[in-house]
């Protein structure tokens, strides 16, 4: 049973910014993004940076105002279209969706002490909830950073006391204040040691299995560009490139039955150096420039790119159990 469901999702940005540039180019950030995620279920977004993944993220969230789509959240019977939310019932939402940052050391306010870190977003959220008295308040708090491997004891200490690993179980702390049903985690292991990383998503999934078990709702949306992390948490993962979601599979099934051009380039690049993973990247930014609705975004880095593949956009297609490409080629392969 679907959770949140995506549906023709757009967002585009002028090119150049500041007072005096130009207007009429466009990065298509966003361009026709659908998906669903399940209840309880851990769907990734994977892809190069500047492919799209944390603008969909922050779209979910209405950081950003959709150009165009939608994104309908299920509760119950209910089914209810985010973007025509405003004031008191988005609030009340934003406590259902929480966003984990990428860098915690930007993300958490060094000026307050953890206590007010914790609260001040759920104390002013919208739900009825947020309003409870001191003394209960700090009891949550105390048992969200227990939760996360932290002490009730940290409640006092500033952010900058912590490591790195430690300022991230903070943030994931806030986000699970409210009892969230969906946390849309933003490259939360990207900047941390690799034994850090397994600690942080071993901590998600055992915070997953717990909520599970007491019967509430926790499903994730994880965004990464690395594909084995990836594997290893999600359930169903989307490959993004340009703006486009280009692949979708079962984790357990994408890295040997992956269709994509740029899906199996990704894989194949997964020992490549750090220095040359981010030249790549820097070329999808280039080709976001590019990405129009009458091309393949894929096409001028593709090895198996035809005529066609430059004159018409290949649509997204079933081609196996709950496994999608969009590729005019696989069919052919």
């Amino acid at each position: 049973m679907p959770l949140l469901t995506v549906s023709g999702l757009q967002k585009r940005f002028n090119l150049e910014a500041g007072f005096f540039a130009r207007f009429g180019r466009f990065v298509n950030a966003v361009n026709d993004v659908s998906f669903t995620i399940e209840k309880n279920e851990a769907y990734g977004l994977v892809g190069e940076s500047g492919c799209g993944k944390t603008t969909t993220a922050r779209l979910l969230v209405r950081m950003y105002e959709p150009d165009n789509g939608h994104i309908f959240y299920h509760h119950g019977d209910e089914r209810t279209d985010i973007g025509l939310l405003r004031k008191e019932p988005l609030r009340q939402y934003r406590q259902k969706a929480r966003y984990v940052f990428q860098d915690p050391a930007r993300s958490l306010n060094p000026r307050m002490s953890v206590y007010d870190v914790l609260v001040s977003g759920f104390r002013w959220g919208g739900t009825s909830d947020s309003k409870l008295e001191n003394k209960r308040l700090r009891e949550k708090a105390a048992a969200a950073l227990e939760e996360v491997g932290l002490n009730a004891a940290d409640l006092e200490k500033r952010p900058s006391e912590f490591s790195g690993g430690q300022r991230q179980r903070i943030s994931i702390a806030r986000g699970l204040l409210p009892q969230p049903e969906l946390l849309i985690c933003d490259e939360v292991v990207s900047a941390l040691d690799v034994s850090i990383q397994c600690q942080i998503l071993n901590l998600l999934l055992d915070i997953r299995e717990r909520r599970i078990a007491n019967k509430l709702t926790m499903s994730f949306l994880f965004i990464t560009h690395d594909l084995k992390v990836a594997c290893y948490f999600c359930d169903r993962i989307g490959v993004m490139y340009s703006g486009e979601l280009v692949e979708e599979a079962p984790a357990s099934s994408l890295w040997r039955e992956g269709r994509h051009p740029y899906t199996k380039m990704l894989f194949a690049s997964a020992t490549v150096s750090g220095k040359q993973t981010q030249t790549s990247s820097a070329v999808t930014k280039t080709e976001a420039v590019k990405n129009t609705a009458a091309l393949c975004a894929f096409a001028p880095r593709c090895p198996l790119a035809q005529e066609r593949c430059y004159s018409s956009p290949p649509p997204m297609v079933q081609i196996a159990a709950n496994h999608k490409a969009r590729c005019h080629c696989i069919n052919e392969q």
